[in-house]
């Protein structure tokens, strides 16, 4: 045989297995690299669990006394339950109770006596009302301090909800998310998250930047984000920037 092609040859083997042998260091990397991915996101969900649970427990056992005595004024206000509740998508699509202490007057239904045509339009658009009518002066304090979630402290401790996490949606709402439904229903609802924290009522679904803060959180979630996002609810709160 020709040496020059015996050379050529060689030379294709140790090309061929150099090519191989990259292939299978770069899929060994791509497999650690996932790995590592799965690990750190098991490890954020378990620390995040362990956070809400502990942190609503303790935050209930502090806030008992004072929420006994809201609720007693609220009752006191029209005789009508302090408690407010309404059933939410939780995550994957489980539906569960929302609690919130009631801001509204007991006697809110039926809508079309109470509100006008541009206020039961702009509820079925984006399921709020500006100045709405059936909010109470005490249920209006509740509503601009966030106090009226305090509740929720019990859906953190059960497991439906988290501390942080896209403000948890009636079914109909779903609808805004058309072809990424699936990826707003993976994560918990929380108390309090990006476009609650960032815009709240500033931003809305018909111009689309509800939606898109909101997964943008999905898509970014990390310890980072959600102390920038707790720390950032307590200044929205303190200077009630969107509260309605």
């Amino acid at each position: 045989m020709n040496v020059e092609v015996v050379k050529e040859a060689d030379n294709i083997n140790n090309i061929d297995k150099v090519y191989t042998d990259n292939n299978r260091n770069t899929s060994l990397s791509e497999n650690t690299y996932g790995n590592d991915i799965k690990t750190t996101k098991k490890m954020y969900y378990i620390f995040k669990r362990v956070f809400d649970f502990v942190g609503s427990l303790i935050g209930i056992i502090f806030l008992v006394i004072p929420m006994l005595f809201l609720a007693l004024l609220i009752f006191l206000q029209d005789g009508g339950s302090p408690i407010y509740h309404h059933t939410r998508l939780g995550k994957d699509g489980k539906p569960f109770e929302l609690f919130k202490f009631r801001s509204m007057s007991a006697k809110s239904e039926p809508l079309d006596e109470i509100l006008t045509e541009e206020q039961i339009e702009q509820y079925r658009k984006e399921y709020k009302i500006d100045d709405d009518p059936r909010i109470t002066p005490l249920g209006n304090v509740l509503r601009k301090t966030s106090i009226d979630e305090l509740p929720q402290l019990l859906n953190i401790l059960k497991g439906d909800m988290s501390l942080i996490g896209p403000r948890p949606i009636v079914e109909d709402e779903l609808e805004y998310y058309g072809k990424d439904k699936e990826r707003f229903l993976s994560v918990q609802p929380g108390l309090t998250g990006y476009w609650q924290a960032y815009a709240r009522n500033n931003a809305g679904y018909e111009d689309g930047k509800r939606q898109s803060m909101e997964l943008y959180y999905i898509d970014n979630q990390s310890l980072w984000l959600d102390t920038k996002i707790f720390l950032k609810t307590i200044v929205s709160v303190l200077k009630k920037d969107g509260a309605q």
